[in-house]
């Protein structure tokens, strides 16, 4: 598997991506609340892509899963004590960790963590960070086998979504 930084050429498979982990999550739980149409979208991929943030696995020529890293996070996130300083300009968040249905527990999410901190520790991050929607268990499940620590749970704004509660975790690096 290879890990690359996605370009211009590769939205519209990220789109495809999305839309069909989307029509998955729907049909066996849907437990990061993602809706089709709404989140994650092309124009989701577009925007990864214009920023330089979004990163994609790809297996067999195909887009396997794709993840954003960003300095920049949440507003949620001043709402609770994190174990590293709030200085993002040496902090990962990360954003839209996505597998393919296809490719789902073939290791594809691993490799992209293993890969996002691999980006992290070359651009001298301290740690990285994300948030996960409150009962998305193997997510959490991921994460805490990937050494990332339960921060809190807070609101990110997403009420109007049903999405009122985002538990937060972190990763240090150094």
């Amino acid at each position: 598997m290879e890990f690359i930084k996605a370009d211009s050429l590769h939205i519209a498979e990220i789109g495809r991506l999305y839309d069909e982990l989307c029509d998955y999550l729907c049909e066996h739980g849907n437990y990061p609340g993602w809706k089709k149409d709404v989140y994650p979208t092309v124009n989701d991929a577009a925007d990864g892509v214009k920023e330089g943030a979004l990163y994609i696995a790809v297996e067999g020529g195909k887009i396997a899963g794709a993840v954003i890293l960003r300095h920049k996070p949440e507003d949620g996130y001043k709402n609770v004590e994190w174990l590293t300083e709030n200085d993002y300009e040496k902090i990962y968040v990360i954003y839209t960790l996505a597998v393919h249905p296809n490719y789902l527990r073939t290791g594809v999410g691993k490799g992209l963590l293993d890969f996002a901190e691999q980006i992290a520790r070359e651009n001298g991050c301290v740690s990285l960070r994300l948030d996960v929607v409150k009962g998305n268990i193997p997510a959490e499940s991921l994460y805490e086998k990937f050494g990332f620590k339960y921060i809190g749970t807070t609101s990110l704004g997403y009420e109007k979504y049903g999405l009122p509660w985002y538990d937060l975790w972190e990763k240090v690096l150094v």
